[in-house]
């Protein structure tokens, strides 16, 4: 790697680097793996790009290589080839001591263990994730005490983690992630030991960090959850992004099927047609260009033209269905890397 000094990486005016540009471009990213003599191939040629302020989510099964694509990311770990560029800068290039100063000061991470320090309570472990940024000791207790607020904790402020709950010590890890306001936060199943009102929370709180210009990776294994808080999402199998894309992009145009008690009327026939309408029966069409929320309309006006309807489903299948389709479900064949 070469060497730079930490002033030359931060005030570096010629880096390639615009409010515009996205703030992740991973180009050819491979990372592979020796085992018992056996090499492992955990990512084999990612290319994904990430626009600042977006929410994306990364799904796959187990040994997809999600777990190594984050370590990536998080700058905990360098490819094997391939370029990872955050921010303008080639992270492949740096040395360690740069990636512990972008770690500690621009990237955020929720890890699905916790990690926090058991010997210090919950304020300091907050806390102390802001000494990079900020030197006045009474300003770090004043954040922390502020953001410990903001996930339900400040009557816990001084129990250390033994004496948090497993929820507890999610809300604190989420808190310290936060705590120096980074561009890149990575979340690594936040919400997998909280209950449910306890996920909205947190849901609540990675949308207030999005809406103040954060960007957001997440992992979770909550397709409900992905759905509700992501701008995109990216499929990982066997080392692969085998989708990219938006919601609606990766579910599919919104269909919706119809089926009357009787032979609709012409009247009702007419209106079906500018949905381009495809028969599947004398009682049942499938639209396949309609907007979901014409959907009420559409049936109050059947209904005026004399068509009695039984039934109206959307046709889409749900992300998980469209998740298992894309990987193949059953077939994940090794552990988690």
């Amino acid at each position: 790697r070469k060497a730079h000094t930490m002033t030359q990486i931060l005030n570096d005016d010629n880096r390639e680097r615009s409010t515009g540009d996205p703030l992740y471009v991973l180009k050819g990213v491979t990372r592979t793996f020796a085992k018992g003599g056996v090499t492992v191939n955990a990512l084999r040629g990612i290319d994904l790009e990430i626009a600042r302020g977006e929410t994306v989510s990364l799904e796959g099964p187990s040994g997809s290589g999600k777990t190594t694509l984050l370590q990536l990311l998080g700058a905990l770990d360098t490819p094997t080839s391939g370029q990872i560029r955050f921010d303008g800068r080639s992270l492949e290039d740096e040395s360690d001591s740069v990636l512990t100063d972008i770690r500690s000061r621009e990237i955020g991470f929720v890890f699905q263990q916790f990690n926090l320090i058991p010997t210090l309570s919950a304020e300091e472990n907050v806390a102390i994730a802001m000494v990079p940024r900020e030197s006045s000791h009474e300003k770090r207790i004043a954040r922390a005490n502020e953001l410990l607020g903001q996930v339900g904790l400040a009557h816990r402020l001084g129990h250390l983690p033994s004496r948090l709950s497993g929820g507890e010590q999610q809300r604190v890890a989420i808190a310290r992630a936060l705590a120096s306001e980074p561009e890149f936060i990575v979340c690594d199943e936040p919400t997998s030991a909280l209950d449910p009102v306890g996920r909205a929370d947190v849901r609540a709180i990675v949308c207030a960090a999005r809406d103040r210009g954060a960007t957001v990776f997440l992992n979770s294994h909550l397709l409900s959850e992905v759905e509700a808080v992501c701008d995109r999402l990216a499929i990982l199998d066997k080392g692969r992004i085998v989708a990219s894309g938006t919601m609606a992009e990766i579910l599919g145009a919104f269909e919706v099927r119809i089926t009357f008690a009787q032979v609709p009327v012409d009247g009702a026939l007419d209106a079906l047609v500018r949905y381009a309408a495809e028969a599947e029966g004398p009682r049942t069409f499938v639209l396949r260009s309609i907007a979901e929320a014409d959907v009420p309309d559409l049936v109050a006006r059947l209904v005026r033209c004399g068509a009695r309807v039984a039934a109206v489903e959307p046709v889409r299948g749900s992300l998980e269905e469209r998740f298992l389709n894309l990987i193949g479900a059953g077939d994940a064949d090794a552990a988690d890397r």
